[in-house]
């Protein structure tokens, strides 16, 4: 017996009853970056292998250990995106969308593929929304993407639930002082630290800093403080960030362990964590890379981004119950016909309701059937009201209204009439 087809681990179907949620999701974010001047750029799902290895790093768990890399059949060696700023970043440079200065405001959205173990809320094929803004150095547009996803919580209703962690990690000279200080600091204890942190000490010390590990994070509760380690500049531009997010009423917490492992990073590190989500808590990171553009081959170029996972949002508006509840029905009205003149009749009606009362979510019986298999249909489909129409409709120009849910008894309505009708008790109301 051939083996049963199925999707590859932790590379899930999204079926039609979940993605009205992510059809509301992606659009409520689409219009806020609308209103915020941000454009869309859309990149391809593969890119040269070299691309990640030269943006995030060869001795990251990324590049080590989870992307899936291949070979095509001209020999070059291909990587399903881990990640979409590097892709982002190829783009500007290939297209010269960054010359000269322009600024650069763009989104973006789609799948990202690492090889991870699949729990709730990560999987191995995940979705995100990120941001990325060119050639703006200041603390002003820092604000902004923090200020913007603010917004966007309080649209889905979930601000509550999400508190704002701020860092600085300076420039990549103070860094690299801090560095110094972190690996002497953690050498002395090495025999109480563990073992991948151990193994971090010698590729990436800074990722250390973010371990899960009982017994490394207490060692940690004495170590240096990035703080202390800050250029003037990093500290001007950290104390403009707090300024503008003390003016626009959003709190934050500062957190010394918040960094980031990948050298093109600097000043600005920021996340949004909630505690509704277990072990997944990040729902949204981001943060200054001012180095980036040049080390992948362009000119000096401020930048900073951040990005938001799908799924974890999608998790956390469902955990939180604030999936509004037109959202579930994705039909409003049923229209049910009884003989061949009525369904012809039907189709008629159905297209000019459709042009009259945009909007209109109306679903047309199909397949014919008797009186009570249509009405069966009809509840099935979550439908507020059934139209009907028989041979006693066609010949009063009338139609059955029918409330499918409890709101009243069935009237008829005139042809004429129907559309108004439809108009104020479905789609305002």
């Amino acid at each position: 017996m051939s083996k049963t087809l199925q999707a590859i681990r932790g590379m899930n179907d999204i079926l039609p009853e979940q993605t009205p949620l992510w059809r509301y999701f992606e659009g409520t974010v689409a219009g806020l970056l609308d209103g915020y001047g941000y454009r869309q750029i859309r990149m391809p799902i593969v890119e040269f292998t070299d691309l990640f290895k030269r943006s995030i790093g060869e001795v990251t768990d990324i590049v080590e250990k989870e992307m899936y890399t291949f070979e095509d059949r001209n020999g070059d060696s291909l990587t399903l995106r881990p990640e979409g700023t590097a892709a982002c970043v190829r783009a500007v440079l290939e297209h010269g969308l960054s010359g000269g200065g322009q600024v650069q405001k763009l989104w973006y959205m789609g799948p990202m593929f690492r090889h991870e173990r699949p729990q709730k809320g990560r999987y191995r094929q995940f979705h995100q929304i990120g941001l990325e803004v060119f050639n703006l150095d200041g603390p002003d547009i820092d604000a902004e993407l923090i200020v913007l996803t603010w917004r966007l919580w309080k649209l889905l209703g979930i601000r509550d639930a999400v508190t704002l962690e701020l860092n600085s990690l300076g420039t990549s000279e103070a860094r690299g002082r801090y560095r110094e200080a972190l690996v002497e600091f953690l050498t002395a204890h090495l025999d109480q630290i563990d073992e991948d942190s151990q193994r971090r000490l010698k590729t990436n010390p800074l990722r250390v800093l973010d371990t899960k590990h009982p017994e490394t994070q207490a060692v940690l509760v004495n170590v240096p403080k990035l703080a202390d380690y800050l250029d003037e500049e990093s500290r001007v531009h950290f104390e403009g960030l707090k300024a503008r997010l003390d003016a626009a009423g959003i709190p934050y917490v500062i957190n010394p362990k918040l960094v980031r492992g990948l050298d093109y990073y600097s000043k600005t590190v920021f996340e949004w964590v909630t505690d509704k989500l277990g072990a997944q808590g990040t729902v949204c990171a981001g943060g200054r890379y001012d180095g980036l553009v040049e080390q992948m081959g362009g000119k000096p170029t401020p930048g900073v981004g951040f990005a938001m996972g799908i799924e974890r949002l999608i998790l956390l508006l469902e955990t939180l119950e604030q999936v509004p509840e037109s959202i579930a029905r994705q039909v409003d009205v049923y229209l049910c016909a009884f003989g061949e003149q009525a369904e012809l009749a039907g189709l008629t009606l159905a297209e000019r309701l459709r042009d009259q009362v945009p909007g209109l979510r109306l679903m047309v019986n199909a397949g014919a059937g008797s009186f009570k298999s249509q009405f069966k249909k009809a509840d099935k489909s979550g439908a507020l009201y059934a139209l009907i129409l028989g041979d006693d409709e066609l010949a009063q120009q009338v139609v059955g209204f029918k409330p499918l849910r409890g709101q009243g008894e069935q009237q008829n309505i005139a042809w004429s009439a129907l559309a108004d009708h439809l108009a104020t008790c479905v789609v305002q109301g």
